[in-house]
């Protein structure tokens, strides 16, 4: 079978695709053909390993693909694939899973900053202001919601029972082997809204969670509650969140995950001046990025190419009526 390796990749990269699974696959690298070779490749692929999929293969290109049976991505969102521009008998799966542990720590990073005043105070002692009489918010016995309780999820759920905190979890099935406090469904989010001193967003951005977070369910949350976005930033509607910061200064939200970055658009962009606020706290969705995450990534993607040639279950398939 032929592999086609869709993605730039460094040597180390490489060299890992070459050992791990040249022994199973032929392998060739998109990135180093000529516009005839590309065609030809696409063409002839069995299965094809892309990171930004629109980047990697361009539209014009969509209809040679004519043979691949499996697109693997090794992200873990998959909103990036135009599921509308294949053929539907590609399963596709998505590499769920495989940042979970940096950004699990910090999403506990982002909690304990807003909840402690770490930016406003730090603020006020540049300006020589020095303020000790604003109250802090405790993680110790708090609520933490959790919406998408996958592996991110699991991970940050783990780190806040630390702080003694309450779990309660939302996902697809609203069952879980998990130590949690409460477990649903999104048909649950309302009350896990309400519930929780804490949110933290980690669900996949499809169909059913695009602006899953507006007005109502912003206004359902207690006034001083901590929202944190580490999934994709139109799970939130921009326009209800800067609404509800300015209007709510003892709400804080910790934003991740933006709506316009330069992953998938020319420049990183906000529609609305969400840093002029003091409730705040941003960070350049890089909460992945530790030593060695992308050779860690790239392994566990390749574990499900592997399943696919043995003929065993795959992990983190699609379903393209999520998407279209």
């Amino acid at each position: 079978m032929k592999l086609l390796v869709a993605q730039k990749l460094n040597k180390e990269m490489a060299d890992l695709i070459m050992k791990k699974v040249g022994g199973v696959f032929d392998v060739d690298f998109l990135a180093r053909a000529n516009e005839q070779e590309r065609k030809s490749l696409l063409e002839n692929a069995d299965v094809i390993f892309a990171m930004n999929f629109r980047r990697d293969i361009r539209d014009e290109e969509l209809g040679f693909i004519k043979k691949a049976k499996l697109i693997q991505i090794t992200l873990a969102g998959a909103e990036i694939i135009p599921y509308g521009k294949l053929r539907p008998d590609i399963t596709i799966c998505s590499n769920g899973g495989a940042y979970s542990e940096p950004i699990a720590e910090h999403a506990i990073g982002m909690m304990l900053a807003l909840a402690r005043n770490f930016l406003p105070l730090h603020r006020q002692l540049s300006e020589g202001f020095f303020d000790q009489n604003t109250p802090h918010k405790m993680l110790k016995g708090a609520t933490l919601g959790i919406v998408g309780f996958g592996g991110i999820g699991k991970l940050t759920a783990e780190l806040a029972r630390s702080f003694v905190m309450k779990i309660f979890a939302i996902n697809s099935s609203g069952k879980t082997d998990e130590k949690v406090d409460f477990v649903g469904t999104l048909a649950d989010l309302n009350y896990v809204l309400r519930e929780s001193d804490f949110l933290l967003l980690t669900i996949a951005l499809n169909n059913k969670t695009r602006k899953l977070i507006g007005e109502k369910e912003l206004n359902l949350m207690k006034p001083d509650a901590v929202l944190v976005n580490v999934a994709r930033g139109e799970l939130i509607d921009e326009k209800s969140l800067y609404n509800h910061l300015k209007t709510h200064p003892q709400f804080k939200a910790g934003i991740e995950a933006w709506w316009i970055e330069p992953f998938n658009y020319p420049k990183f962009e906000v529609n609305y001046p969400f840093f002029e606020l003091d409730n705040i706290l941003g960070s350049p969705h890089n909460s992945y990025l530790i030593d060695g995450i992308h050779l860690k990534a790239l392994d566990l993607a390749l574990d499900n190419v592997l399943r696919f040639a043995r003929g065993d279950p795959l992990k983190n398939i699609q379903h393209r009526e999520n998407y279209i």
